[in-house]
């Protein structure tokens, strides 16, 4: 377990609120930028904003079903169906997240068919769901974040993110 004189162990709850925060400005910040009118270039810079988006969201929720959700696992088998269905929801959003990265791969090359609204479409719908599962998470974990969980590197992928990439000019 976590050395509560370490300080973070109270913040951990906290802390993982604010990487959510992160992701939900990430994603927002990808939305408005979907509006902006085309420019050369423009949808390369969206498929590399897309990419980077997506690969921070992967990376967290791979952290967490790997790192996290494992560890809690191990000291706290009592929260085996709430991370069961934190789990299954990563499985939904990862899916959503193959569907945005394949649009923005088309709408980059302007395959045939390329639909640039589908990709809004379809992050809108992230955007929901997104809300709904880390409101879920945070409430339904953070208590036992607090108590305290050892941290075997599992923090590093769950709670921070590289600098996000800005699209190119």
């Amino acid at each position: 377990m976590a050395s509560p004189s370490t300080g973070r162990t109270a913040a951990l709850s906290l802390q993982l609120s604010r990487a959510h925060q992160d992701l939900r400005r990430r994603l927002a910040d990808l939305r408005a930028n979907l509006g902006r009118p085309r420019r050369p270039g423009g949808d390369e810079a969206l498929l590399t904003h897309c990419l980077a988006f997506c690969t921070a969201l992967t990376n967290h929720h791979q952290g967490e079903d790997g790192g996290l959700f494992a560890q809690l696992l191990r000291e706290r088998p009592d929260l085996a169906p709430t991370i069961g269905k934190l789990v299954e929801d990563h499985g939904f959003i990862a899916h959503i997240l193959t569907r945005v990265r394949h649009l923005a791969d088309q709408a980059a090359n302007a395959a045939p068919g390329a639909d640039p609204e589908a990709i809004g479409r379809e992050l809108d719908g992230l955007a929901a769901i997104m809300d709904s599962h880390f409101a879920y998470e945070e409430r339904a974990i953070g208590a036992a974040l607090d108590a305290g969980v050892a941290d075997d590197g599992w923090s590093e992928p769950v709670l921070r993110f590289g600098a996000p990439r800005s699209p190119a000019p």
